[in-house]
């Protein structure tokens, strides 16, 4: 993970992966300790966009951390999962430990990155495992930083190999917690699956339910009762919500100008853009960018 440059609140960028120099890329095992003594609090607390997936497994200590500006509260055993393209931003790690493995979606098979839903943006958060199910996800974490800590006792290509299989299994498993059917009893209803990821594919093309009926070949009607079935919203709520994430994800992490941000999210002007965003936030766009960099620096 290459460290955060740019120490001004008015310079917060996404942050690309970047392996030790001599390690596999793609992948890096390390705990909270290391990234104390690499990454500057002050760095670690302003919201980040990593283009790799963060995930975390907490064994010591609590850990308050905040994902696309809600916030987990972390205790032994928990499991974070914070995906590309979520800011994020990080809590004091002082009283807290664990194992932290930062991984692109590519260094896995395409296999596993499809049974594991790797590209899932509706995936949760936060886990806790129950104690069946904590201790070969303990078990596999630990042979996977012990794996990443062996590195020149196996030619590098094998090495990674092993990397890359025992990473597969660990998000497998976790990935397999998180779906619906573990969650509620029974799958979601396709209707809604199928709403959900044309929202996610054309938010920035349209905010109207009409528009997603007639793409779905679907009533109105019929995509706001599955979505206030699976989501407890109505489907005008739920685009809206996605709009409005992306809208604060760019102003937390981005120098865009609202009127570009705007542009990008298919707003007509700045001056809608600006409505819009503060009848569902009760901030205006600059407000809502001032908070949260003014908060980070506290």
């Amino acid at each position: 993970m290459v460290k955060n440059r740019h120490t001004s609140t008015r310079a917060i960028r996404e942050i690309p992966f970047t392996a030790p120099v001599g390690t596999p890329a793609g992948v890096e095992v390390l705990s909270l300790g290391d990234l104390r003594r690499r990454v500057p609090t002050k760095h670690l607390s302003i919201p980040q966009r990593p283009n790799f997936h963060n995930l975390l497994n907490l064994t010591r200590g609590a850990l308050q951390h905040t994902v696309d500006f809600a916030s987990y509260t972390l205790d032994p055993g928990s499991w974070l999962w914070v995906r590309p393209g979520q800011v994020n931003q990080w809590g004091d790690l002082t009283s807290a430990d664990g194992t932290l493995i930062l991984f692109q979606q590519g260094f896995l098979s395409p296999d596993t990155i499809a049974i594991a839903r790797l590209g899932d943006p509706h995936a949760p958060v936060l886990r806790r495992p129950s104690p069946t199910d904590a201790v070969p996800l303990n078990q596999t974490a630990e042979h996977l930083r012990t794996e990443s800590q062996a590195l020149g006792h196996l030619p590098l290509q094998v090495h990674t190999a092993t990397l890359r299989h025992l990473l597969s299994i660990l998000v497998l498993r976790l990935s397999s917690l998180a779906s619906p059917d573990k969650q509620s009893g029974a799958p979601f209803d396709p209707t809604y699956l199928r709403f959900r990821d044309a929202v996610e594919k054309n938010f920035t093309r349209t905010r109207r339910v009409e528009d997603y009926a007639r793409i779905l070949g679907y009533s109105p009607r019929t995509l706001a009762r599955a979505s206030l079935a699976a989501a407890g919203l109505g489907a005008k709520e739920f685009i809206d919500r996605r709009v409005v994430l992306e809208a604060k994800r760019l102003l937390a992490h981005s120098d865009q100008t609202a009127s570009a941000i705007a542009d990008h999210l298919g707003f007509a002007s700045p001056t809608h853009f600006s409505k819009y965003f503060h009848q569902r936030t009760s901030q205006t766009p600059i407000a809502f960018r001032a908070a949260i960099r003014g908060h980070t620096d506290r």
